[in-house]
This record gives C-alpha cells, structure tokens and sequence, in this order.
C-alpha cells in the first residue's frame, strides 16, 4: 500500500441479518483487489461457526469452518489478507437470547465467570484454526451498561474502567495463546472519564486509561462523523498517549437503510485521510456497517470506495478518480452516484434516510408525515426513472439500481399519501377521500413488485437468512395498506362514521417542518405502539 499506508482495508459487517454469500463475497474481494484494498476484516458477532457451541449463529446464516477456510486462502490469493472482527464483551444479543452462557445484562457477556472465558477460548481456537492472519480484532465497543446487571447482583458495584481491566486482561491472556496479535474499538477506554461520551478534543488521557490497555493491544480510533480534519486530529492525539500504534476506522455510510450515502461518506472521510495522513497512521479500514438489518448492497459503496482509496493514495483529481472507476467498473461515476438520490431530498446532503422510515410509515398513524413536504412525491417518480436508465447502463450492477428504482416508485405515491388523506379526512372532502382509493392501490402494487426486485437483489448478495425479517417488515406494510384501504371504504360507504387515528393532530418530530430527519430503527418508525417488548 503506497503513501506511508501499511494496511488499507474494509470492514464488512456480516451480523445484522446479512451474511454475504461465497459468489458474491469472491466478487467483492476481486473488486477492492482492482481497487488497491489489501485487508478485509469480516465483523462476524455469532455469525461464524465455533467449535462445540452449535447454537452460536443458529439459523443465523453462519460462515462454516470450511467456508473461513475457503474465504481466507481466496482472499490470499488475491493479496488481501482477512482478519476476523468479532466481539468478546457486548452486541452478542442474537446469541444470548439463547441462554446458553450468562449476561451481566441487555448484550452484554457476564464478566469474571468461567462460562464466559470457555466461549472466548472456542471463539478463538476455531478463528485460529480458520484464519492465517495473526491479527485478531476483539471488539468490546459500546458496553455501555457493564456490570449494571447480574455482575451488580453477583459482586457489587464496581466502574466499568475497573470491569474492563480485568475483563480484558483474561481475553488478551487468551488471544495471545492462540499467537494472535488483538485490536479492539477503543471508545470504552474513553467513556468512564468523558462523561459517558467517545469523542473529545485534544487532551490529557488519565492515567487510568492508559494503564487498562495491555502492552501490545491495538487500539481502533473509530468516526465516521467528523467533517473537519481538526476533529480526526485531536482523537488520534488522545490516542498516541495510550500506545504507539493505533489504527484508525473510518466508514463508507451504508447503514441507513436500502440506499448509500457516497457523498456523505466524502465529506467525512477526506478530511479524515488527511488527518490519517499528517499523523502517520499506518493501518487504515473503512468499515461497511449494515445496522438494523443490512438492506443496502455492498456494491452500492463503489464510488466512496474507490474515491477514498484514491485519496489517500494521494491523488486528488477528481476527473481522473472518476475516469478510473469507468475504467475499473464499466459505468460512468456520476451515473452511478445516483444511487444516492433517494434520500436526497429538500436539498438535504446528510445522513437522513427518508427513503426507508417512509416506506414503512403508517397512512392513518403517519406521525413521520410531520417531515413530509408537498411535491417530493412526484420527484420520486422522475428519480425512479433516472434510476431505472441507470440500470440500463449496466448489465453487472443493474439489479441495485432497479431495487432503488422500485422503491422510488412505492414512494412517488406513498410518500405523501399520509398527508394527503389526513387532509382530506379533515376537510371531510370525500371525494379527495374516494380518489385516493386508486393510490392505495398502486401503492399496494408497487410495493409488491419493490419485493420482487430486492428480494432478487438480497439473495444475490447474500445467504437467504436474515431476509425473513425483510418478509415480515414489507408484508407487514403491506397488509397495513390494505387494512387502512378496506376501512378507508368502510367510511366512505358508511360502515363506519369515523377513522378514528385519522382524528389526530400530527405532532412535531425532527428539527423543522417538512424537513426530512434520519431515523434507522424500525421499531421506532413503523408505529408509535409497542412492537416488542
């Protein structure tokens, strides 16, 4: 890797619902070969298979042995180098909702119990089997309530800096038996003295901090937020005092749902390769996170991706970064920028996702519909057009184009026919009530059709686990449409004399008034009621 870079890599997240599967994972590793790229770290919480504990990554579309195996040595022989990413403290619910070791609490492992040291020495002992980097990422991020739980019931009450010490000192002990070398996220080593925050501007780090890390232990500075160098800067400053080497994560912005945010993951990630740069970090991964389900084709990240390698190379020539990825992908970099537009709208260029909490916003609850403004509707039927000639241009990555464009159709009506019967209901103009009865309809149509395509677009990409819970959350938008259809009718025809959501006042929600806001939890947007508890 060219300009001071020893390792300049990704970080795939193969734990919320989408695991790639081999065809496509090959691909992808052949793309970020043309690309430069020369580690991959695979983020696998219980998605991997661990020697003599069958229910870690149950019918969760686990990697086999076999398949780490076969990953690892393709991988190799294409000159990337895979290092497992895995956790060793929190984010392990999917496998603690089978109760077959004890939690502190919420996704947390219970610390100081000799159950919890055996399942970490499986994790490592089967990684160690499968993987011939020596590197070993442990995790142990956002382990925000650390002996709030059943370790408080168990021990008493001790701060999560002095938990983390001892916890981590018995996983390094571990680790290092294998002859593994470990990294771990290090924005615990920040929370107990920053107030329960990650990031803060240059400082002095306690010396408590300092001594909690093991001589050798890597510490990963994560951010994928910061628009200014300075920022990027001051946290690698913090973290210099606590070891000498520290890699840096950054992020190409996936995350939020079907749609990328390319341009965002620019605008934060530049100035951080420049930060990268001036500091003299050696070892780089941009990290590809698939929260709250994992909808969004990796393929989709292809412009950042290449651009942000490209950058760090040192080549900021925006027209040649751009004659490169024709050149490398067959397609034209503006037109495959296009996959951003979906959440494009209202001149916004943040990380807000209307594209996905308006798919499944409730027509008579609508309490989102506070963010909607009138005539983005028909702009997201000219935007499933252009993304449907995009998909003209390319016969390889067609299949993500026309997935965005069928949802853009599913939103060209849907979007603002909260509003649209609200107000109708409201000014009791049943004729607007009667004519909206033909959107639903389409809405129901193209919804079932937006289905079809990303469900081609799913199991192209990845094992079939996992897209069940997509199943569940478009069939169940689906059968909410026709149920708001049916009593729509039911009023109309006199069945019924009210619709009584529909009686409500729309309350504020977000920052401003038809402005549109990100919001990536399906819980929180699919319905003010309770969906699980």
């Amino acid at each position: 890797m060219a300009n001071n870079f020893t390792r300049f890599g990704v970080m795939i997240d193969m734990s919320r619902n989408a695991v790639m599967n081999m065809d496509a994972l090959k691909d992808f590793l052949l793309h970020l070969e043309k690309m430069g790229y020369n580690c991959v770290l695979l983020y696998c919480e219980d998605t991997y298979e661990v020697d003599g504990n069958p229910y870690f990554g149950y019918l969760r579309g686990r990697y086999s042995k076999a398949e780490m195996k076969e990953i690892d040595a393709f991988a190799a022989e294409h000159g990337i180098e895979v290092i497992p990413c895995i956790q060793t403290l929190a984010h392990l619910n999917a496998y603690l909702k089978w109760n077959k070791v004890p939690k502190d609490c919420n996704d947390i492992l219970l610390t100081d119990d000799e159950r919890t040291y055996k399942l970490i020495d499986d994790m490592i002992a089967t990684l160690s089997e499968c993987f011939t980097s020596r590197l070993i990422h442990i995790g142990m991020d956002e382990a925000h309530m650390l002996g709030r739980g059943q370790h408080l019931d168990i021990h008493g009450y001790e701060t999560i800096d002095v938990l983390m010490k001892r916890h981590l000192a018995r996983v390094n002990e571990i680790v290092r038996s294998y002859g593994f070398s470990p990294m771990m996220w290090s924005d615990m080593f920040f929370r107990g003295w920053n107030k329960g925050g990650y990031y803060t501007t240059k400082c002095e780090v306690p010396k408590s901090a300092k001594d909690a890390i093991p001589e050798g232990l890597i510490p990963v500075y994560w951010n994928y937020y910061s628009l200014k160098k300075e920022s990027y800067d001051d946290m690698i400053y913090n973290h210099r005092q606590m070891a000498d080497e520290v890699w840096f994560a950054g992020g190409a912005w996936c995350w939020s749902g079907l749609i990328p945010h390319n341009k965002y993951s620019l605008k934060t990630m530049l100035p951080a390769m420049d930060a990268c740069k001036e500091n003299k970090v050696e070892n780089v991964f941009i990290t590809l996170w698939g929260d709250d389900g994992a909808e969004c084709s990796h393929f989709s990240q292809l412009p950042a991706l290449l651009y942000i390698i490209e950058y760090a190379k040192g080549n900021t020539d925006e027209a040649d970064i751009k004659k490169k990825f024709k050149a490398l992908f067959g397609i034209e970099y503006d037109d495959f920028m296009e996959i951003d537009s979906p959440n494009a709208i209202c001149g916004v260029q943040g990380t807000e996702n209307p594209s996905k909490y308006m798919l499944y916003s409730d027509p008579f609850l609508g309490f989102y519909d506070y963010t909607v403004s009138d005539g983005v509707g028909a702009e997201y039927g000219r935007m499933a057009e252009r993304l449907l000639d995009v998909a003209g241009k390319s016969e390889k990555y067609a299949y993500v184009f026309r997935s965005a464009a069928d949802l853009c159709s599913v939103l060209s009506r849907k979007y603002e026919l909260g509003i649209k019967t609200r107000k109708a209901y409201t000014e009791n103009d049943k004729a607007a009530l009667a004519a909206l009865v033909e959107d639903y309809d389409f809405v129901i149509s193209a919804t079932e059709k937006f289905h079809t395509s990303f469900s081609y677009q799913w199991h192209k990409d990845n094992k079939p686990h996992g897209f069940d819970v997509q199943d569940l959350r478009i069939g169940g938008i689906l059968l909410r449409l026709k149920s708001c259809k049916a009593r729509l009718l039911a009023y109309l025809n006199g069945d019924i004399d009210k619709i009584d959501e529909l009686e409500e006042k729309i309350l504020p929600i977000g920052k401003a008034e038809g402005m549109p806001l990100r919001s990536n939890r399906y819980g929180d947007y699919a319905s003010p009621n309770v969906i699980s508890h």
